[in-house]
């Protein structure tokens, strides 16, 4: 392997680990010869450019005692070998991706090996072995279909026909009503049960996630066999869901608030891309804690739009606030808590009954009606957030999703943009829900307590996201 050529002397100087980077590209290059080092300018989503090494060549991929070769592109970061590559499916002209399990559409490659690298453990050679057995199991190249190419040993056009072992093809789109609950523990099994009761599923995937420590809980449901229910500790068994429930928790033993929060944050960095890429066209409920951050890291790391990511937030307050408006003191109006779900939530009423024909508006909160909406408020208040009731909550939103049913929700949503609020944080305001996700009703001006208590909650927020590693 040459690294003696002046560009790549120069990127190389910039590594941080320079010597163990150096290491590590003599040692791809004793096994994997064919791959080779280039000086490039690497585009970051933000736009940000570096220059950074990238290694090209083909990995060979065995099918059916046929090799062939399947063209690759790594971008090695300035922290190599300590942070992963950024693995990419390059084909010829005369090739097609085919996304699926471990690649997307645009090529982009996602293995566990990459979600779990941690070096000296984790290496390229590894990555390159482990990315030649899963194209093996599943290819993610197919040839086109032209006249010209016709060539069985350039590359197999059967590929693009590749069935399971069911015999059935891999279209995620096909699952119709599918939901996968990501998290044991009793918010994952509430959240199960209440999904089945409420929603109508083609099939329900719960996957139990080891490092969460509110694992457990899967193995009743293995052992009775409820009917469309798969238990898995497989990602890639909730490809194609048309809605992912994300429960899990890693509350850790650190001292401070941060810290502990931070151990959600990692373990979501193993979870959320991955149930990303396999239903890329899902609506994501966020249910672990805290809900406002966690909805916003899930969104962060999702790449999805900000509509088809959003946490339970509030919904289960606001269900209970008109439960009481309505049945207690007989006031028939929507009414919904807003804000972080914490001591600043605050309650606010529709300017229509619940059966009107008039469009669902916030009543502006200093009104007549205040009193007694903060009288329904109060009586909500000893009602505790137990295990069930956030699953009902959460079964509720899902079923709304499923069904295309309109139906407003108080969900943590991206906030910005909404009664002033500038800064991107994410907080519980009414939503329209439906197939295509969120759409929140139009923010108002709020009463001067109100609007101190969201200004504080934003603050907070705005404050804490600031501190977390991504």
């Amino acid at each position: 392997m040459d690294l003696s050529s002046e560009k790549i002397q120069r990127i190389l100087s910039k590594y941080k680990f320079h010597d163990v980077a150096v290491g590590e590209l003599e040692k791809i290059h004793r096994i994997f010869p064919g791959i080779k080092p280039f000086p490039g300018t690497y585009t970051f989503s933000d736009s940000t450019q570096k220059d950074l090494i990238k290694l090209i060549g083909n990995i060979p991929v065995k099918y059916e005692g046929v090799t062939y070769n399947f063209p690759i592109l790594l971008w090695l970061m300035d922290s190599f070998p300590f942070t992963p590559p950024i693995c990419l499916l390059k084909p010829t002209a005369n090739m097609v991706i085919r996304g699926g399990k471990h690649v997307d559409a645009r090529g982009r490659i996602f293995l566990p090996g990459l979600h779990n690298w941690d070096h000296p453990k984790s290496s390229v050679v590894g990555l390159l072995n482990e990315m030649i057995a899963k194209f093996q199991e599943d290819p993610p190249l197919s040839a086109k279909t032209t006249g010209e190419n016709k060539d069985p040993h350039e590359l197999l056009a059967f590929v693009s026909n590749f069935k399971n072992n069911e015999g059935v093809s891999r279209n995620p789109s096909q699952m119709g009503h599918k939901v996968s609950v990501i998290g044991g523990g009793d918010l994952g099994m509430a959240t199960v049960m209440s999904i089945l009761s409420k929603c109508t599923v083609d099939k329900l995937v719960f996957i139990d996630v080891a490092e969460s420590s509110t694992k457990g809980g899967s193995t009743d449901l293995e052992i009775f066999s409820l009917p469309k229910v798969e238990v898995s500790r497989d990602f890639s068994a909730s490809a194609g869901s048309k809605v992912v429930v994300v429960t899990a928790n890693a509350w850790s033993s650190e001292q401070s608030y941060v810290s502990v929060v931070q151990t959600n944050v990692d373990l979501y960095k193993g979870i959320i891309p991955n149930v990303a890429h396999l239903s890329p066209n899902a609506v994501m409920i966020i249910a672990s804690q805290p809900v406002d951050v966690m909805a916003h890291v899930a969104w962060r790391q999702s790449g999805l739009p900000p509509a088809h990511v959003i946490g339970a937030g509030c919904n289960l307050d606001s269900e209970r606030l008109s439960h009481v408006l309505d049945i207690n003191l007989n006031t028939h109006k929507p009414a919904w808590v807003i804000g972080e779900l914490s001591d600043s939530k605050v309650p606010v009423i529709s300017n229509g009954g619940a059966s009107s024909s008039v469009q669902q508006e916030i009543t502006v909160g200093a009104n007549s009606a205040k009193p007694l909406l903060d009288r329904a408020f109060e009586m909500t208040k000893n009602r505790g957030q137990r295990s069930w009731s956030v699953g009902l909550s959460i079964a509720d939103i899902t079923n709304s999703v499923l069904t295309d049913k309109k139906k407003i929700h108080s969900v943590s949503t991206l906030a910005q943009g909404w009664a002033g609020i500038g800064t991107e944080v994410f907080l519980s305001v009414p939503c329209i829900m439906g197939a295509d996700g969120s759409a929140r009703l139009a923010g108002v001006s709020l009463g001067p307590e109100e609007d101190s208590k969201l200004k504080d909650s934003v603050s907070s927020l705005s404050n804490l996201m600031s501190q977390l590693r991504m």
